[in-house]
């Protein structure tokens, strides 16, 4: 049957909602100020056959990677009854980084497998050899938490009590971890709940065309829109600045290639698997090329599988894009991420060159830290921090924001001081910190947190050796930088990933990397000379 625009339009705004609805549920549910106060978690709708239908516009690293989990339990678990959750975070199972833990649930509707509904929620700590999960420095990804594989969480309607004990018998905050297990959850109930009520509406038959119909306009859609690109090969490379074992740097390059009727996009001349954790799971990758034509294609167009079917990825295997298990991989979701993503826009400006900014900020710049409270209590507390958005060429950057990868909000700081034995000494702009141009890089920030207890740190940041790039004559934004205040009053500069203790009283104070410049500006002589 041939659905018409109008309808297709509706349906397709329903489906966001939903996605936006398990959010909202999500959020108000959960105990962690990483969830509740950061909205660091992602929810989407899946077809039975593993297609991404609609998402809510949350973080761009977990929704891309979704791709990949749905893959994985469709091989494991190929028959499922309703009620079923499947947990996992394994990075070689779907996952990202072992922190972002995804719920996936199947929606049965006229007792037929109808959706998937699906969240993934970065948890403040999964274990491992650090407070956070998060660890500044790891070789293998046994040091960096609890690996969990595609397991059932609730097996109809009822929680597996065994492996919710095995999971929470390895975090540090139990009643947090279960208070956000719950919330994601929730969320998923929320979401079966609406998709059947849409059904009801429309019938399941005419929902589930009206799903692939959808599809089949986003791919048509993009096609159109490849008809901007010009036609050709476009390279580029960057690096991050360490592995966080070694300091060599670590180089990664793209080509991008476009043919009539499809955009190529490979990573041969990659540095080869790394022994600290930027290396990145084959999922995230994916994320980042996602995010990355999505941007620049048309907002109107629905974010669902068939925007992605006219692009191919290659990624060499045993790379540092798709390392081998058991590989370190903390911060390959965070960091490499963000490097991905300047390798791929570095590439696009030549080809889109009015369309395409200069680098941001390109760090999460990662925070944990963990210890006992006054009370004897275990804590975790992570944080990313934003910085500088690189210029453009019809505005200037933004200053003090997330960009690109991830999308979460700050931790306010009353909430911080509230949750935990933190003070927060300085919050503020990182004047003059943007590269100067035509249009100017935004400034980053500065954030200095003082430890009430002892705690243990762990920073995973990049962008302290490698500054953001300008474009088109634009200056490179500042370099970030760390710094450790002891009780008797040094500095101590710290590098991009490490693992430090601070003594009671004593701070961490991190300088956030500002944007690229966007143009030449011309100089005071050469406005004389003319």
């Amino acid at each position: 049957m041939e659905i018409d625009l109008i309808s297709l339009s509706v349906i397709q705004k329903a489906l966001e909602n939903i996605a936006e609805e398990m959010g909202i549920v999500l959020r108000r549910a959960s105990f962690s100020p990483n969830c509740k106060e950061r909205l660091d978690f992602s929810c989407a709708i899946f077809d039975k056959f593993g297609e991404l239908v609609a998402q809510a516009e949350h973080i761009p690293v977990h929704l891309g990677a979704m791709f990949s989990s749905m893959e994985t339990i469709l091989k494991i678990y190929p028959t499922m009854k309703p009620g079923d959750i499947i947990i996992l975070n394994s990075p070689y199972a779907g996952g990202t980084h072992l922190p972002d833990i995804t719920f996936i649930m199947p929606v049965f509707i006229e007792n037929e497998l109808s959706f998937f509904v699906n969240n993934r929620a970065h948890h403040a700590d999964i274990g491992g050899s650090t407070p956070g999960s998060m660890p500044g420095i790891s070789t293998e990804l046994y040091e960096e938490g609890l690996i969990i594989p595609p397991v059932k969480l609730y097996s109809e309607g009822k929680e597996v009590t065994d492996i919710m004990n095995l999971i929470l018998a390895n975090v540090r905050v139990k009643s947090e971890r279960l208070g956000d297990f719950r919330a994601q959850r929730a969320a998923l109930l929320r979401g079966e709940e609406r998709l059947k009520e849409l059904s009801v509406q429309y019938g399941r038959d005419y929902l589930l065309e009206a799903a692939q119909q959808l599809l089949n306009l986003s791919e048509k859609a993009f096609q159109r829109q490849l008809q901007r690109f010009p036609i050709g090969d476009f390279t580029f490379e960057d690096y991050l600045d360490s592995n966080g074992v070694t300091d060599d740097p670590v180089k990664i390059k793209v080509t991008i290639k476009k043919s009539n009727a499809k955009i190529t996009v490979s990573f041969e001349g990659t540095d080869s698997q790394q022994i600290g954790n930027c290396n990145a799971p084959e999922g995230v990758v994916y994320s980042c090329v996602y995010y990355v034509f999505r941007s620049l294609t048309d907002p109107a167009i629905m974010t669902n599988a068939g925007l992605f079917k006219n692009i191919e990825v290659y990624i060499p295997k045993g790379s540092l894009l798709d390392p081998v298990f058991p590989a370190a991989v903390s911060s390959g979701n965070v960091e490499t991420s963000q490097r991905i993503t300047d390798v791929l826009l570095g590439a696009l400006s030549t080809a889109l060159p009015d369309q395409i900014p200069a680098a941001s900020q390109g760090t999460m710049n990662n925070i944990t830290i963990g210890g006992v409270d006054h009370e004897g209590v275990p804590f975790t507390y992570y944080e990313t921090i934003g910085g500088g958005v690189g210029g453009a060429k019809s505005y200037s950057g933004i200053s003090a924001i997330h960009s690109h990868m991830t999308n979460t909000l700050n931790t306010p700081i009353e909430a911080l001081e509230l949750s935990y034995p933190l003070r927060v000494k300085t919050y503020s702009f990182r004047e003059n910190s943007g590269g100067k141009g035509i249009n100017n890089g935004g400034n980053g920030i500065i954030r200095e947190i003082q430890g009430l207890v002892d705690t243990k740190i762990s920073l995973q940041t990049e962008r302290r050796k490698f500054s953001p790039y300008g474009l088109h004559g634009g200056e490179a934004g500042a370099k970030g930088i760390n710094i450790k205040l002891t009780n008797d009053n040094n500095e101590i500069q710290l590098p991009g990933r490490t693992i430090i203790s601070l003594k009671a009283g004593e701070s961490l104070r991190i300088l956030t990397p500002g944007g690229g410049g966007y143009g030449k500006r011309e100089s005071e002589n050469d406005q004389k000379s003319k």
